[in-house]
């Protein structure tokens, strides 16, 4: 049987976005005499959610990677289309285009391992736009052994993922977005394992977005508050051999419920407060469901719509289990004179899934058509994360602004 580096694993599992503490099968795990789903040591049982292409859940815009991750109701650029698409009629100016490179596991001395996201918007009108996005990810060079460790060629593993997006206003505080996307994953193909031939995986996803926009008035000053929600990655399946038993795993459906609150101070000092909750929309393991007795656990065979459905239900210890599926993000946000922009964040989520803790800061910098965004995580505890210590930096050019400035001229 030919097998996989270890490279392949640790990045399609635990390098890309989730933790590396995840357990086999039931694996570690027993019931208490509560009847409670625990390790060894007594603590609830690590149960991390598990998907295929993961990467697609990777925040790789800079400002939001500065902020602890959050972006769903933060002011509306290019990068939107990651977050939050019902947003994009909201920018200020017509057109917008970011592009961002985010080095992956640099941390381990990996120089050709890297993400790169180009998005772009077009605003038809005031009251529909248009968002294209295109994500790569490049896992660098593999090399493939058989069982005994004999190498039998190698590989260049990539995926990426292009998306169109169509945003409108519903009302005058309130829009929506709708946005279509094809995924393609190819970790090893032409490869063998037990026989089987390994192929590209592909699949097709929508995403489903509002945003509810207003004005507020705090202590004389005027503020801007906006509330989005966001349901990302809805779609097929994917699987990667053309077997008669193939198995089939879930793309990284996410439901995103996210705030900011902008207080503009004076003409020159602005400070935003965001937070963003986000959950997997896709079945939790369970330990010992088999009800066909096929020897594959029943959670893998649910459809996407009925994971959907019942995420919000399934978790092995019940409700206390749900609350603990959410991540959270907050961020802060200080610009000085729209062009110079201090931003500061952290990211927490429960130990039983996935155990990821950071502070991120950054900064920003905007000047006419051009902005430049710089971001820096640093992790708050000894669970590893592909991005620790990493600088990661975005690239956004605003061609409404230049366009005003042609006017002016």
């Amino acid at each position: 049987m030919k097998v996989l580096l270890n490279k392949i694993a640790f990045f399609t599992v635990a390098g890309l976005l989730f933790s590396s503490t995840l357990s086999a099968q039931g694996g570690g795990c027993f019931k208490d005499t509560n009847g409670r789903w625990v390790n060894p040591d007594g603590s609830d049982c690590t149960n991390t959610i598990l998907t295929a292409v993961p990467f697609l859940r990777i925040v790789s815009d800079a400002r939001s990677g500065a902020m602890g991750d959050a972006g769903i109701g933060i002011s509306a650029d290019a990068n939107a289309m990651h977050f939050n698409q019902s947003k994009l009629v909201l920018a200020d100016k017509p057109l917008g285009v970011s592009a961002t490179y985010t080095p992956w596991l640099r941390s381990l001395g990996l120089n050709d391992v890297y993400l790169a996201y180009l998005t772009g918007y077009y605003k038809l009108d005031d009251q529909q736009a248009i968002g294209v996005g295109l994500r790569y990810f490049s896992l660098g060079d593999i090399n493939f052994t058989d069982d005994n460790g004999n190498p039998i060629g190698t590989g260049r593993p990539n995926e990426f993922e292009a998306t169109v997006a169509y945003s409108r206003k519903l009302l005058d505080k309130l829009s929506a977005a709708v946005g279509a996307k094809f995924i393609y994953s190819n970790l090893a193909s032409g490869q063998q394992v037990d026989g089987t031939v390994i192929e590209a995986g592909k699949a097709g996803a929508a995403d489903f977005s509002f945003t509810y926009d207003t004005d507020i008035e705090a202590n004389g000053r005027k503020s801007d508050l906006t509330i989005g929600l966001a349901v990302s990655n809805i779609g097929s399946k994917i699987t990667y051999t053309n077997a008669a038993n193939k198995q089939k795993d879930f793309l990284p459906t996410n439901l995103g419920l996210g705030g900011a609150w902008a207080f503009n101070f004076d003409s020159y000092n602005s400070l935003t407060i965001a937070a963003d909750i986000n959950k997997l929309l896709v079945p939790t393991r369970c330990f010992d469901c088999d009800a066909d007795q096929d020897g594959v656990a029943d959670w893998r065979q649910e459809s996407p719509i009925s994971g959907i459905l019942g995420s919000f239900s399934d978790a092995p210890n019940g409700f206390d289990e749900e609350l603990k599926e959410l991540m959270y993000s907050f961020g802060l946000e200080y610009w000085y004179d729209k062009q110079f922009a201090v931003r500061a964040g952290y990211f927490t989520e429960s130990r039983s899934k996935g155990d990821r803790h950071f502070f991120t800061v950054g900064l920003g910098l905007k000047y006419n058509i051009f902005g430049l965004n710089f971001s820096y995580l640093v992790p708050t505890t000894n669970q590893r994360n592909p991005l620790d210590n990493t600088l990661r930096f975005s690239l956004l050019f605003d061609f409404g602004a230049f366009g005003a400035d042609e006017a002016e001229n």
